[in-house]
């Protein structure tokens, strides 16, 4: 099991008044899995996702990520987890404007200690997994929506993190662009990778090979595989 959640809660606080966004959320999902995760705005799937990425933590429950029990982890601990575990792709990609595409795609690299030569090659060989072979030197602004995702999902597999988690990755680009990056991530998981995504669209979620439902802060029992 790659990951495990139980009954996990998640409240905020508005002065004296508790605000709940998630109400004991339960789900689980194998290492090699797609699975997609799908609510309207405010459904809480985003507070979920900063939860499954070790970026926020919840009120209550269980959180297993790879056998490791999450809530018990130190800040240090969990920024390790996220930099060694989690592939994060962004709907708006995150790249530095100023850097490559290579050096976006060192990155993590960089931050593990990784030395130099083996950072570049590690790099390169995850863009020409993603098609991107030919585009090492360019700049984001030289590249298209869709190339720009490539470069982030690259960047996210450098790390051969455990779990790839994606947060509407094709909000900001056209249809075929979208279809590009679902294509690519569908090549990924027939590959071993385990894929978690969060969408509004049920079009996009359609793609995973389960989809779970979330609504006003619950899974709902329509979830299932496809």
């Amino acid at each position: 099991m790659i990951l495990e959640i139980q009954d996990v809660c998640k409240d905020y606080y508005q002065g004296k008044m508790v605000v709940p966004v998630l109400k004991d959320v339960s789900f689980s999902m194998e290492e090699g899995e797609y699975v997609a995760i799908m609510g309207p705005s405010g459904s809480g799937k985003t507070t979920l996702m900063n939860i499954i990425g070790c970026l926020d933590t919840a009120t209550s429950g269980t959180f297993l990520l790879d056998g490791q029990d999450i809530r018990k982890c130190s800040d240090n601990e969990r920024s390790d987890i996220r930099l060694n575990k989690i592939g994060f792709v962004f709907q708006s990609f995150q790249l530095l404007p100023r850097q490559t595409a290579l050096e976006n795609v060192e990155l993590p690299l960089t931050y593990a200690k990784i030395p130099k030569k083996e950072r570049r090659e590690r790099a390169k060989a995850a863009l020409e997994r993603v098609g991107l072979g030919d585009r090492l030197d360019f700049k984001p602004t030289q590249l298209s929506g869709g190339q720009k995702q490539r470069v982030a999902i690259a960047r996210a597999l450098v790390n051969n993190p455990k779990i790839l988690l994606a947060d509407e990755p094709t909000g900001a680009l056209d249809t075929k662009s979208g279809e590009q990056v679902m294509e690519l991530f569908k090549n990924l998981n027939d590959e071993g990778v385990s894929v978690l995504m969060i969408t509004h669209d049920s079009e996009i979620a359609a793609h995973a090979k389960k989809v779970i439902t979330i609504r006003d802060g619950q899974i709902l029992s329509g979830g299932g595989s496809l």
